[in-house]
């Protein structure tokens, strides 16, 4: 069971930071990086939550 809880951790964890670099690299390319990367973190926090929930 506890293998299976630090899964879910790494697949949430990778999706996060996954998330907050495609941000910061949209950001960087519309010349907003801080806004970017607020939007990435939120984006990222949710779909992190999300897998969580259903793996």
């Amino acid at each position: 069971m506890e293998t299976q809880n630090q899964n879910k951790n790494k697949v949430a964890g990778a999706i996060f930071i996954g998330c907050m670099f495609l941000g910061m690299g949209l950001g960087m390319y519309f010349d907003k990086m801080t806004m970017g990367i607020m939007v990435g973190m939120g984006v990222g926090f949710i779909a992190s939550a999300i897998a969580r929930a259903k793996l």
